[in-house]
């Protein structure tokens, strides 16, 4: 039936509302609760992660617990929203809407942390996506103290942790001695001292303007991609792919299927990078939006499902 027909049907007859809402209720994407700050210049937090999450098929219900005072080039300073606040808005749209995924980000402060750690224990049956970014702008005693909340709250409700290999070294295993680095099983084995099962570590350098992402547990390497370094620097890059990740796993996607996908996903949003102002790159997130110059003049513009994998159960 038509858009048209079915609204015509239900003027007639009122009673077809309920079930035309129904059925549309069905069809509803995958949702993923997402704790994140506001970025103004739109390079990473709550930004990027909704754009990620609907570029693959899945609903952001955005939970703001601050905002980043920055622009495309630095961040020069960040103000936290008060618990309360973070924890009404979770707690809302928890009451109404089926979550998938819970994904973290940056939460500010440790009483954010806190207050996102309760909910979590409290849906507990719902896996839980961590990035952790480079902090390095802000103020020592204010990365101490998160750092060191999220240990003890976040990881232990984690099922995957995802950050750059030098962030989660220096991190998890601050007193590392060996003069190798430390290995993606290395870093999983110390994350799993806290509880958390699988760690994405991205970022590892290799020769030939190479790095290296690594989906590891302590005991295995599940997964590896190796891609050719962009000569750019770019902002925005962590939240895409923790989010994008995220939003593969909430559609049932198998976890080493969705690290792929979500890999090849920020590379070619890497490759489509724009420069909005005077300062870095930005991911274009809407890549798979824009008209293929060789093939899809006469199809239309290309659409996620041009680019996805095939769906399967997530693993945990």
């Amino acid at each position: 039936m038509h858009c048209i027909d079915r609204l015509m049907a239900q003027e007639n007859h009122p009673h077809l509302l309920e079930t035309a809402l129904s059925d549309d209720s069905s069809a509803a994407p995958p949702c993923v609760l997402v704790f994140n700050a506001n970025d103004p210049c739109g390079a990473g937090g709550i930004s990027a992660d909704t754009l990620s999450c609907a570029s693959v098929g899945a609903h952001a219900l955005p939970v703001v617990t601050g905002a980043y005072m920055r622009d495309t080039a630095e961040i020069f300073d960040h103000i936290a929203f008060d618990e309360e606040a973070v924890t009404e808005q979770a707690r809302s749209v928890l009451e109404d809407v089926t979550v998938q995924v819970i994904k973290v980000g940056f939460c500010g402060n440790p009483e954010n942390l806190s207050a996102i750690a309760e909910i979590a224990t409290d849906y507990a049956e719902v896996p839980v996506v961590a990035y952790m970014p480079n902090l390095s702008w802000w103020e020592d005693e204010k990365i101490d103290a998160y750092l060191d909340a999220f240990r003890e709250l976040i990881l232990p409700q984690t099922t995957l942790l995802v950050g750059n290999h030098n962030t989660l070294w220096r991190w998890l295993l601050p007193d590392w001695s060996n003069e190798r680095s430390p290995g993606p099983r290395d870093i999983a084995r110390a994350a799993a001292e806290v509880g958390v099962p699988y760690v994405l570590v991205t970022g590892i350098n290799q020769p030939d303007q190479h790095v290296e992402n690594v989906l590891a547990t302590p005991h295995t390497v599940m997964a590896t991609e190796r891609f050719e370094r962009f000569d750019a620097v770019f902002t925005g890059a962590g939240d895409t792919l923790s989010m994008t990740l995220a939003s593969l796993l909430a559609a049932g996607t198998d976890l080493e299927a969705a690290t792929h996908e979500a890999l090849a996903f920020l590379d070619q949003s890497l490759n489509g990078g724009y420069r909005p102002g005077m300062g870095h790159l930005l991911p274009d997130r809407l890549f798979w939006a824009e008209l293929d110059d060789e093939g899809h003049e006469d199809d239309g513009p290309a659409t996620a499902e041009d680019f996805s994998l095939p769906r399967h159960e997530t693993k945990h």
